[in-house]
C-alpha cells in the first residue's frame, strides 16, 4: 500500500500500538474492536471477520460471518495515551465498510448506505453538512442531577470539557467552529465545522465519543439523551446543509443574493416527506418528549428565517454570501443514527428538487400561537406525536422504502417495534406518583 511505510513509521514515533476499528450498529451506537499494530498491513489486506449475529440489527445466526475492510482516509491517532501500570501507548482509529463471506457489500450497513446515496445523486450536487450537537453535563450517569445553573451563553461549569473536546477533535482532523452553554442548565453545545456528509457522520460519532470520554476524566457524565429532564429544552442536533457542484454553492442565487430554487425544492421535499422519514431523524420513544411546544424544537412541518421553532430555518448571519448559504433542519436530535438521518434527509431532498417542487410561504410567526383553523388554513402539517406513529408513515412511505436495503428497513421497524411494545408494558414513574395512592 502506498504510504504504508510512511505510516508505520508514524505509529513507531508516535508510541501508536494499537488501531482501533470503528463501525456502528443499526442504531448508530459505536463499536470497536482493537488489534496490534503488527496486524495493521493485513488488517487492510483481508480485513478483519466478527459475528454479525451479536451485533444490534445485523445478521441472523446463520448468516452471522462478516467482515470489517478500513476505509484508511478516515485513519486518525486518538489524541491522548492511555496509561497502564507499567507502560504507556496510543492507538488509532479507521472507520470502514463490512462485507458479507461471499465479498458481497453487506446491506445492513448504515454508514455504506449514506456512502451510496452521496453517490447516487451527485450528478445533481454533492452534500455539505454542519452540525450542532447539545448535550448536558450531569453529576453521574445514574441520575439526571445539574451541574450548573447556567443559561444561553451564560458560562456555568464545565466550559473546559467544551474546550478540551475541540482541541481533541481537532487534533483528529475533525474542525470545530463554535461552543457556548446553551439555555437549560448544564446543557452545552459544540458546532462541527461543514464537511461532507459522509465525513460529518462520522464526526458526529467521534464528537460523541469524545466527549463523554473527556467528561469522564472530569468526574461527571455527558448524556446526548433528546430529553433527559422534564420542563426544560432537550437535546437537539440541528444539521446544516448545502449543495455543491463544481465548486459553486447550488443553494445561493447570486442575482437574488439569497436562495436558489434548488434550495426552495429541496425544502418543499423535506416538508413533504417530513413525517415519512421522521422515525430516523428522533429514532427513541425518549425523542418524542424533545418536540413538545414551547422548548424550542420543532413540532409543526414549516420553515422560515427567523422562527426558531420551525422544522427548517434559513440563517441570516451572512446573508447574501455564498459560502454561507445554507438551510437548517432542526428535527434531528443526537441520539440518532446520523448515517441513516441523512441518508433519508438527502434523499427527500433531492426528490423535491426532482418533482420540482415549490415550499409554502415561509412562516415568522409562533405556529404554537395559531388557532387549528388558522393552522388549517396555511395547509401546516405537525409532525408526528410519538414514535409509534412516526413508526406508521416510516413502515407506509414508498420514498423510505426506495431508500433502504431491504434489511435496514426490516431490522430497523423491527427493532422500533420492539422499543415500543416494551414501553407500552412497563409501569413508569408518572404512573406511580398519580395513580397508586388513588386508585
Amino acid at each position: 500500500m502506498e504510504g504504508l511505510k510512511e505510516q508505520m513509521e508514524e505509529f513507531k514515533n508516535r508510541n501508536v500500538k494499537f488501531i482501533r476499528p470503528i463501525f456502528v450498529d443499526i442504531l448508530g451506537r459505536m463499536l470497536d474492536f482493537t488489534i496490534p499494530i503488527e496486524g495493521f498491513e493485513r488488517l487492510i489486506k483481508d480485513g478483519k471477520g466478527f459475528d454479525g449475529s451479536s451485533v444490534e440489527g445485523f445478521a441472523r445466526t446463520e448468516e452471522s460471518d462478516l467482515r470489517f475492510i478500513p476505509d484508511v482516509d478516515t485513519l486518525t491517532i486518538l489524541p491522548w495515551v492511555y496509561r497502564g501500570v507499567e507502560r504507556s501507548w496510543r492507538e488509532a482509529i479507521v472507520f470502514g465498510r463490512i462485507i458479507e463471506s461471499s465479498g458481497r457489500e453487506y446491506e445492513g450497513d448504515t454508514r455504506s448506505l449514506l456512502k451510496d446515496i452521496v453517490k447516487k445523486y451527485e450528478d445533481i450536487g454533492t452534500l455539505k453538512c454542519g452540525a450542532e450537537i447539545e448535550f448536558f453535563i450531569f453529576e453521574n450517569n445514574k441520575s439526571p442531577n445539574y451541574t450548573d445553573e447556567g443559561g444561553y451563553f451564560r458560562s456555568g461549569l464545565y466550559g473546559e470539557i467544551r474546550k478540551e473536546a475541540q482541541l481533541a477533535l481537532n487534533e483528529m482532523g475533525i474542525k470545530t467552529e463554535f461552543d457556548h452553554h446553551e439555555v437549560a442548565s448544564s446543557q452545552h453545545e459544540i458546532d462541527l465545522t461543514y464537511s461532507n456528509a459522509l465525513k460529518m457522520a462520522d464526526s458526529i460519532i467521534l464528537a460523541k465519543y469524545v466527549v463523554k470520554r473527556i467528561a469522564r476524566k472530569y468526574g461527571v457524565y455527558a448524556s446526548f439523551m433528546p430529553k433527559p429532564i422534564s420542563g426544560i429544552n432537550g437535546n437537539g442536533m440541528h444539521l446544516h446543509l448545502s449543495l455543491w457542484k463544481d465548486g459553486k454553492n447550488l443553494f445561493f442565487d447570486e442575482e437574488k443574493q439569497g436562495l436558489s430554487d434548488i434550495a426552495k425544492s429541496y425544502i418543499a421535499g423535506l416538508i413533504k416527506y417530513g413525517k415519512d422519514i421522521q422515525a430516523a431523524l428522533n429514532q427513541w420513544i425518549n425523542s418524542y418528549k424533545r418536540l413538545y411546544p414551547g422548548y424550542e424544537a420543532p413540532t409543526y412541518l414549516v420553515w422560515g428565517t427567523k422562527n426558531r421553532s420551525a422544522y427548517i430555518r434559513v440563517p441570516e448571519y451572512q446573508k447574501g454570501k455564498e459560502s454561507a448559504t445554507r438551510i437548517e433542519i432542526r428535527s434531528p436530535d443526537p441520539a440518532c443514527n446520523p448515517y441513516l438521518a441523512l441518508s433519508l434527509i438527502h434523499t427527500a431532498g433531492i426528490q423535491g428538487v426532482r418533482e420540482g417542487l415549490k415550499p409554502p410561504e415561509p412562516v415568522e410567526s409562533d405556529v404554537f400561537r395559531l388557532s387549528e383553523l388558522e393552522r388549517k388554513k396555511l395547509k401546516i402539517e405537525e409532525l408526528s406525536p410519538s414514535l409509534e406513529k412516526a413508526l406508521e408513515f416510516f413502515e407506509k412511505s414508498e420514498l423510505v422504502k426506495r431508500t433502504l436495503p431491504e434489511h435496514i428497513y426490516r431490522k430497523f421497524i423491527e427493532n422500533k417495534k420492539i422499543e415500543c411494545n416494551n414501553f407500552n408494558r412497563t409501569v413508569t414513574d408518572y404512573e406511580i406518583k398519580n395513580y397508586f395512592s388513588a386508585l
